[in-house]
């Protein structure tokens, strides 16, 4: 009986401490992935500019075939020179 006691004891324990987290803001994590603007250049055709991990790609959609993405961010290249290095699948 003691143990059945216990055991809910620890639960609800669990339950209130979750609770307190969830309202706390202590659920919520940072997106990893976010959309940060997109328009659109023809009825099927669009850029968007998207965040990935800290990263930032240009992809660029068109009913002609799949999306290209271009890589914006500057880490790792020296002195600032830019790449036109593209990504596409």
């Amino acid at each position: 009986m003691k143990q059945s006691e216990n055991a809910k004891s620890w639960a609800v324990g669990g339950l209130a401490g979750w609770l307190l987290g969830r309202l706390r803001g202590g659920g919520r994590r940072t997106p990893r992935l976010e959309l940060l603007e997109r328009i659109a250049l023809a009825p099927r055709q669009s850029l968007a500019l998207v965040e990935a991990e800290g990263r930032r790609f240009l992809v660029a959609t068109s009913p002609e075939g799949a999306p290209t993405f271009y890589a914006l961010d500057e880490r790792g290249r020296p002195n600032g020179a830019r790449s036109s290095a593209r990504v596409s699948w």
